[in-house]
């Protein structure tokens, strides 16, 4: 059997039953997170373009629908990460938009959303060392709408099969400059959405895809990945949860800049205290924020493209200088820091330019001994992964490698540790500090249930119900039409 074979295989039969109430629990957290995340797309101008252009989250055609979620959840980057990728913009929002047509109770709508994470997040994992990682690894999502719909419809594992093999055709290459510096980026999951489903419509129809499009030669992995890892895509089907491994934002933007913003927000409070809004440009000589290379690389990637107040959304959404300004300032950072007036604040604008990034070793190594987002594939890849990371790291790269030790059977200990320390001198040579090794939200340093009360917070940040959020904590429990109402609910905008 090839790999999508013995995949589609497992993921066809699974039922709500056989997922751990664990793993469910960071399901739930999920839909509450892209609740929210669609909500506070639908309230940003861009978001708004993008209703107006292609319609509501909530009409009549399913697949319009999946393909507006999928755009309004990315616009803000307020969504979640896993080992391996950014899941729920197709993983959530195809069955969310299927519920009504498929007439899904809340069981059946938590496990297409567990099916698809797994099938998702293993393919994601097994071409993640390589040019593609986070949000440009779109070809995540042309498996996540495959499963996530096929599931939900009950169709048979040769359906899925077709269909999978189809959308891994020609799997999106996501060009840079146009990810940072354009609009473009909206519709990094939205336009694979769309493939996959077209790939589910063209198997029910007949017609046949490669079922070993993914290990054979010249196929997606020898393509996508500089190491390949196949044997991720089949491993713990059943006991290894990739699941277990999300991470949740509660800032819109970057998750490599969350740990950073946490530090802000801390020192915020020191700063109030002592300096009014006015007085606080002029009574900072610097701000330095020590973080991992994976915020430095990011950094330097959307840095050519932040220009002031005329940046690309994209562009903010990963600039540290923007970020950390804001928090300093403001004590938070939250979809509306990125609307006109606020981008047009000279505080901020003034306070980003004291900011300089600093590379830190330590925060590095913590951050890539960790599973999420690049350690256990590192792990996996053995001696191939460790020269891989030579040849990025160099001399570093080498002795890190040695410290790597073998993978997980499972990820009931899974980490993401992506830190950060920030240093803000005053004028009178005092310097304020605060650490922090992993930020809210991360897996490993929250449980699902302390997730849960963050997404709360974040769902009701954008104007959301308690009702919402009841439907949601009990959503193994809602009829057909219960789920439906709840939600439209959840989606309009009072």
């Amino acid at each position: 059997m090839s790999l999508l074979e013995q995949l589609a295989s497992w993921a066809a039969e699974i039922s709500f039953d056989d997922i751990p109430p664990l793993v469910v629990a960071y399901a739930k957290n999920q839909v509450l997170s892209q609740l929210a995340a669609a909500r506070a797309g639908m309230a940003h101008p861009l978001g708004k373009s993008i209703v107006n252009s292609f319609g509501s989250p909530l009409q009549p055609d399913p697949k319009s629908s999946a393909y507006v979620l999928a755009a309004l959840t990315m616009c803000l980057d307020f969504d979640d990460t896993a080992f391996a990728g950014h899941l729920s913009h197709s993983c959530v929002n195809v069955p969310l938009a299927y519920a009504r047509q498929l007439q899904l109770d809340g069981k059946s709508l938590l496990t297409a959303i567990v099916a698809a994470n797994e099938c998702a997040a293993r393919i994601g994992a097994a071409a993640t060392l390589g040019p593609h990682r986070g949000q440009t690894a779109s070809h995540i999502h042309l498996v996540g709408s495959v499963v996530g719909r096929l599931h939900a419809q009950k169709a048979a594992a040769s359906y899925w099969v077709d269909a999978l093999g189809i959308a891994m055709a020609m799997p999106n290459w996501a060009l840079i400059p146009a990810f940072m510096g354009s609009d473009a980026k909206l519709f990094t999951a939205a336009i694979p959405v769309r493939t996959g489903l077209d790939a589910v419509d063209a198997a029910l129809a007949g017609l046949h895809g490669l079922a070993n499009i993914l290990e054979t030669e010249n196929g997606f992995l020898q393509k996508f990945a500089d190491v390949p890892l196949p044997e991720i895509v089949t491993k713990g089907l059943g006991t290894r949860w990739h699941t277990q491994t999300i991470s949740f934002k509660i800032y819109p933007g970057c998750a490599y800049l969350d740990s950073a913003v946490d530090c802000a927000i801390a020192l915020h409070a020191e700063l109030a205290a002592q300096f009014s809004l006015n007085e606080l440009v002029g009574s900072i000589t610097s701000i330095k924020l020590h973080a991992s290379i994976f915020t430095v690389g990011m950094d330097i990637e959307s840095e050519p493209f932040v220009r002031g107040p005329d940046s690309p959304l994209s562009a903010l959404n990963f600039s540290s200088n923007y970020a950390v300004a804001t928090a300093l300032a403001y004590g938070t950072l939250s979809p509306s820091d990125f609307l006109p007036d606020q981008r047009n604040d000279p505080v901020r604008w003034a306070l980003a330019t004291k900011v300089q990034v600093v590379l830190d070793l330590e925060l590095t190594e913590r951050s890539l001994l960790a599973t999420a987002p690049l350690g256990e594939a590192l792990r996996e890849g053995g001696t191939s992964a460790a020269e891989w990371l030579a040849s990025k790291g160099g001399e570093y790269g080498s002795q890190l490698a040695t410290k790597l030790g073998g993978p997980s059977s499972d990820f009931a200990q899974a980490t993401k540790s992506i830190g950060a320390r920030l240093e803000v001198e005053l004028h009178d040579g005092t310097v304020l500090q605060k650490s922090c090794e992993a930020a809210k939200g991360s897996v490993g340093s929250s449980s699902p249930a302390q997730q849960w009360a963050l997404m709360v917070d974040k769902f009701l940040l954008t104007g959301g119900h308690q009702e919402s959020i009841r439907a949601v904590e009990n959503l193994e429990d809602l009829s057909p039409s219960r789920l439906a109402r709840e939600v439209e609910g959840a989606l309009v905008l009072s």
